[in-house]
């Protein structure tokens, strides 16, 4: 029986990566960098499923380069922004994500980035591989407290309660901001306070992001934004770089408008090695790992070969983010 043909964008994870290659005939790119835009336009030509990540723009051009073959499009992240949903509904092709497998490891990553900012932990450790640690000293790297600080989060879904449950462990006051800002039984359990926008950037000792790119959210964080932040206020960001105003963060952390900012996620991404914002000292930026722990990557790739698999079966996709077209 001839397998389905499938383009698979990276290397993942092989607990995933030999599920699809047992079942289909897999083409899999083992570069390091993501294939260019020609690349992925070739390698899809008749297949019957792609397996992608947040780093591959597939939009129209690139299903309608597949064909009329294109079953299912297993996207490799929780987000999805990088495809065209619309596009792939018009087409009835179910797309796939791996949602709630990362909600830990990233609420995780996202406090991490949080306490060491606070702390200044990095620039710790630089100060003491540059050999400027003479000795101990009553004002040295004086850094903000978290335990009873104040923490706003942007976005209170998955992630956003995780990054709540953690703050319960310091004793922090919560405030919380979403687009569907309601009363929510987890934060009446913890406390936590619905506000608008505004009001939770005012308070917050802490704002971390929690919500999807979208035209509502893109540049969410501006300079207006921002100049609404206490002056030592630290800006968490582990959701996309695009809902930050790059911009407007380096003339803020450089006036001092806000304290502290730490980035898992920048616009664009890689970030630029001649960026403004390397040239801080208040600023954490990490390569976009806050999903980067050995079984959690490892759970996203079963995930989604199993959503590439069921797609190619021509059965419902075990996560779907376009259900409309199985009504179709």
């Amino acid at each position: 029986m001839t397998k389905p043909k499938v383009f698979v964008t990276r290397l993942i994870p092989e607990v995933g990566l030999r599920d699809v290659r047992a079942f289909c005939e897999a083409d899999v790119w083992t570069e390091e960098l993501p294939p260019p835009r020609d690349v992925i336009l070739d390698r899809v030509r008749g297949v019957e499923g792609i397996l992608s990540l947040l780093t591959d723009r597939i939009d129209a051009e690139v299903m309608d380069a597949a064909g009329s073959d294109l079953k299912v499009i297993s996207n490799y992240a929780v987000g999805y922004d990088n495809v065209d949903i619309p596009a792939a509904t018009a087409r009835g092709v179910p797309v796939g994500n791996t949602p709630g497998v990362l909600t830990d490891t990233t609420a995780d990553f996202a406090f991490a980035l949080l306490m060491a900012a606070a702390r200044r932990i990095v620039e710790g450790d630089k100060f003491t591989r540059a050999g400027k640690w003479k000795t101990w000293g009553p004002t040295l790297l004086l850094g903000g407290d978290v335990t009873s600080a104040t923490l706003g989060i942007v976005g209170f879904g998955r992630i956003g309660k995780g990054m709540a449950k953690r703050a319960q462990g310091f004793d922090m006051r919560v405030l919380y901001h979403d687009p569907l800002c309601r009363d929510d039984l987890y934060a009446a359990q913890i406390g936590a306070r619905c506000v608008d926008l505004d009001a939770l950037l005012r308070e917050s000792d802490f704002v971390s992001l929690h919500t999807p790119l979208n035209q509502n959210t893109y540049h969410l964080i501006d300079a207006d934004a921002l100049s609404k932040m206490k002056p030592t206020a630290v800006l968490i960001n582990t959701a996309r770089g695009p809902i930050v105003d790059h911009d407007a963060l380096y003339r803020a952390l450089r006036t001092g408008t806000i304290g502290y900012a730490a980035l898992d996620v920048t616009e664009p991404e890689p970030i630029p090695a001649d960026s403004p914002l390397l040239s801080l000292d208040n600023i954490i930026i990490a390569p976009h790992i806050a999903s980067a722990s050995v079984a959690t990557r490892g759970k996203m790739a079963q995930m989604a070969a199993a959503n590439l698999i069921a797609g190619l079966r021509g059965d419902r996709l075990p996560n779907c983010v376009n259900p409309a077209v199985y009504e179709r």
